[in-house]
């Protein structure tokens, strides 16, 4: 299970990851691959505003359907468009062209909060 260092991490196994233009957001190795295989994701319109934990993406697998939670306050700037048609992206490259949403968010530092790697491993090992 791949868990990369310069991310943080949420309980329900979500990754977020500060950038210039804001925070990206996206699910884990560990997390797709309890889903299995990614049929749909249903993003949200940009421009929405989220809280943290609440939920703002859908995902449906061969399994089940997931819920992704924001992992800060803020508002989505950008979704992965490229998932409406191509959402096996999601299994194949989770911390890459899988992302979900790019967030403004109220108070980047807050991603301070969330679990390192190591953590995250702990958490999941």
């Amino acid at each position: 299970m791949e868990v990369p260092e310069y991310r943080r991490y949420t309980e329900q196994h979500e990754w977020a990851r500060a950038e210039e233009a804001g925070v990206r957001v996206g699910i884990t190795d560990y997390a797709q691959e309890a889903l299995n295989e990614v049929v749909v994701v249903s993003l949200p319109d940009t421009g929405r505003r989220c809280r943290a934990g609440e939920v703002v993406v859908e995902i449906d697998s061969t399994k089940s359907v997931a819920e992704v939670y924001s992992p800060l306050d803020g508002s989505v700037v950008e979704v992965n468009s490229a998932l409406l048609e191509h959402p096996e992206l999601v299994n194949e490259d989770p911390y890459g062209a899988g992302w979900l949403v790019l967030l403004a968010a109220d108070d980047p530092g807050a991603l301070d909060g969330l679990m390192d790697a190591a953590a995250y491993r702990a958490l999941t090992g």
